[in-house]
């Protein structure tokens, strides 16, 4: 067990979103953090004390996804409003446009070269966008359902996305072409990234799991099922060795992927969990939910070498193989419940060392005529969702009786004129 200085610790709280915070992306000049929220706007928060914060508004509905490019000198959001938009984090607070979609965009993501953006959509597709050129390149179109989340492999070559006909896709860039498919879902597939190996993919689940599998061998090397509610995103240390996941349980998980196990549970938020993100070095991560704010933590449980992690692996007692992300194995995808062995950690958010900065409004004024919360919209799309699906039965089975009715119809109007020759009608 970790000692009481490896523990993770909160570090600062921003507040400004006047409603949920849906996705939060550290500046790799680690310098800036920035988040999204159903109140439509994009936050630019100065990690330096006493800076400014800096508020973009420009969506027409909620932003659903953002991402800092790799130099740090854009940012990427994707909104309900169906669009993608590319942000100069200025006091310009100009942004590009970005349209092809034809519903609500879920995420968005930059390739590691900064030179694709890839989305998700409610219109069951994946685009891929020229960052120069600032156009649609690509479409890839196999989802049978909502996609809620693409991201691209380290090296371009992959896209794997996920989505609410509870699949897993991996693409070829090169093909186009869907080259894996993994189902082992009980409910919609929330969220999936890549190590930064490019060796293994995670993806998390409505029903609350944590999967992940090795590409060179298309297995799942590692289940966890920590969480008591839907998981709706996770973050891998740079170093791999962690994972911190975000839940409608109103909790912070991290876990130890090399003991695999859960190692702390945090509870800052009030409310559902919505995002959370290590930083580009891993010392930071942060945290946004349904109660409008960001708080930042500061790792502390990174700081062991990563040979003195593999030497205190190595004293483990147990005959199994430790489950690892590069080229160790379990013996099978064995699941990970929650130890009681893991820390609580229950900050009281008031007294962290931050004051509330000063924020400067930037961009065209939008006004939102919607006040429905993070939960209610979920619950909302998922019912229709079914909606669309019985009703899709229901045109078909009806197309079936209307045929039938037609042809025995024509029977019965012929026997009728026969007997008395008036007309039949049918409605």
């Amino acid at each position: 067990m970790a000692s009481v200085l490896e523990d993770p610790t909160l570090e600062r709280h921003f507040k400004g979103h006047k409603d949920a915070v849906t996705c939060t992306d550290f500046n790799p000049n680690r310098k800036q953090l920035a988040s999204g929220s159903v109140d439509m706007s994009l936050m630019i928060w100065n990690l330096a004390p006493k800076a400014r914060a800096f508020r973009f508004v420009g969506h027409q509905d909620v932003i659903t996804g953002l991402q800092f490019s790799p130099s740090g000198n854009l940012v990427a959001t994707s909104s309900k409003d169906r669009t993608v938009r590319l942000w100069t984090p200025s006091m310009k607070g100009e942004s590009t446009v970005f349209k092809a979609h034809t519903a609500p965009v879920r995420s968005v993501a930059f390739s590691h070269d900064s030179q694709r953006l890839v989305t998700a959509s409610d219109d069951k597709s994946v685009k891929v966008w020229s960052v120069h050129r600032q156009c649609f390149v690509y479409s890839l179109n196999q989802h049978t359902n909502w996609v809620r989340c693409a991201r691209f492999s380290p090296d371009g070559r992959l896209i794997a996305s996920c989505g609410d006909d509870r699949t897993v896709r991996l693409w070829d860039t090169s093909t186009k072409h869907c080259i894996n498919c993994f189902t082992d879902y009980g409910g919609s597939a929330t969220f999936v990234d890549f190590y930064s190996s490019g060796t293994c993919i995670a993806s998390s689940g409505a029903d609350s799991s944590l999967k992940i599998w090795d590409l060179r061998t298309n297995k799942l090397i590692q289940h966890y099922q920590v969480h008591s509610a839907g998981i709706n995103s996770f973050s891998f240390h740079p170093s791999n060795n962690y994972l911190i996941s975000g839940s409608s349980d109103s909790t912070v998980k991290i876990l130890d992927l090399l003991e695999g196990r859960l190692i702390y549970t945090l509870h800052g938020h009030k409310g559902a969990v919505i995002t959370v993100s290590f930083s580009r070095a891993g010392d930071l991560f942060a945290s946004g939910g349904a109660d409008s704010q960001v708080l930042m933590w500061r790792t502390n449980f990174d700081t062991k070498s990563y040979q003195d992690v593999l030497q205190q692996h190595s004293r483990r007692s147990t005959p199994d193989p430790p489950p690892h992300v590069t080229d160790i194995h379990p013996r099978g995808p064995h699941l990970h419940h929650p130890q009681p062995t893991a820390i609580q950690i229950s900050p009281t958010v008031a007294d962290t060392q931050s004051t509330d900065p000063h924020v400067i409004e930037l961009g065209q004024s939008v006004h939102s005529t919607t006040g429905c919360t993070y939960n209610t919209v979920s619950v909302l799309e998922e019912r229709l969702t079914l909606t669309e699906d019985k009703l899709k039965e229901c045109l078909l089975h009806q197309s079936h009786i209307l045929s039938d009715v037609q042809s025995s119809g024509g029977r019965r109007r012929t026997e009728s004129e026969e007997t008395d020759g008036s007309p039949v009608h049918f409605t």
